[in-house]
């Protein structure tokens, strides 16, 4: 088994910093070149400025969708910076800042960097909540053509 890329998802959970953590082992145990992607998935506008309830105009912020898509450049940039910063340790990263569908971004990012193995985490969702929520990890899983490890967070 030869490990020289690793693809590792993040985002701002603590599920992805448990999973990034793992991930940072395993490269440095194979001395692997890290591929960290972070995905930003389009945030929904409403189009209407008015309450459908009441029918009243409501304040909304003012905010444009490039300034919405600066602040999500700027929170994912943060997130990689701060990643880096803790569980590098001198290896060799690559980031990667996608926009649009979580599983389908760490998939294009995994062709796209050649990994070897993909590492994300799971918020360990079922029934009910996974069924409306979907699960990134599964939808990796099922379409990956290299390993995954998913690493689901313990908590006690």
């Amino acid at each position: 088994m030869k490990i020289s890329k690793i693809l590792i998802g993040i985002d701002d959970s603590k599920f992805a910093e448990y999973a990034a953590s793992y991930g940072f082992d395993i490269a440095h145990t194979f001395n692997a070149h890290v591929g960290l992607v972070h995905i930003v998935e389009p945030a929904v506008t409403p189009e209407t400025s008015s309450d459908s309830l009441l029918g009243m105009p409501m304040s909304t912020p003012d905010f444009n969708e490039m300034n919405l898509l600066d602040i999500q450049k700027e929170n994912a940039e943060n997130i990689i910076d701060r990643t880096v910063k803790k569980y590098a340790n001198g290896l060799h990263v690559t980031h990667f800042n996608e926009y649009g569908s979580t599983a389908d971004g760490i998939l294009n990012c995994c062709k796209e960097f050649n990994a070897d193995l993909i590492v994300i985490g799971t918020h360990s969702r079922s029934g009910i909540d996974r069924l409306l929520m979907g699960s990134v990890a599964e939808t990796v899983v099922r379409n990956s053509h290299v390993p995954v490890l998913v690493v689901p967070l313990v908590e006690q």
